[in-house]
């Protein structure tokens, strides 16, 4: 079985999004740098409890904590916006907002990956990668 996926954050999102469907408090994936960030920037903003890494023989695996137990997932939606196939780049001031503002939108910039409100503050364009709400 191999390890490696075309599209990683597609696939974390998918693991997110079954996850929360079917009531799971935590899910386990192979880990990278970039999942690692875009995990943290939702726990930052309370859409995921808590992320943590732990060290493995080939690859290292991110334990994310959805919601605690007990808990719904605060997360009604989560979606891909910049493909593999199709990449999608903006100016700061042409960042989406997401359901007026109720969702966010993540932003992988020069100064790296940060919510769109916070690119808009940088004044920083980027690649969009996701939307949540």
């Amino acid at each position: 079985m191999s390890l490696q996926s075309t599209d990683p954050i597609a696939d974390l999102l998918t693991r997110i999004r079954n996850a929360a469907l079917v009531g799971k408090t935590e899910i386990r994936v192979p880990t990278s740098k970039l999942k690692k960030v875009v995990a943290e920037q939702l726990v930052k903003n309370n859409y995921l409890t808590d992320v943590k890494v732990e060290d493995g023989k080939p690859r290292g695996t991110l334990v994310v904590t959805i919601a605690k137990p007990g808990e719904n997932c605060p997360i009604t939606e989560i979606s891909r916006i910049s493909k593999p196939g199709r990449r999608v780049y903006v100016a700061a001031a042409d960042i989406p907002k997401v359901k007026q503002g109720r969702g966010i939108v993540l932003v992988s910039t020069s100064q790296g990956v940060m919510t769109g409100n916070e690119a808009v503050k940088n004044k920083l364009g980027g690649e969009l990668l996701l939307k949540v709400y």
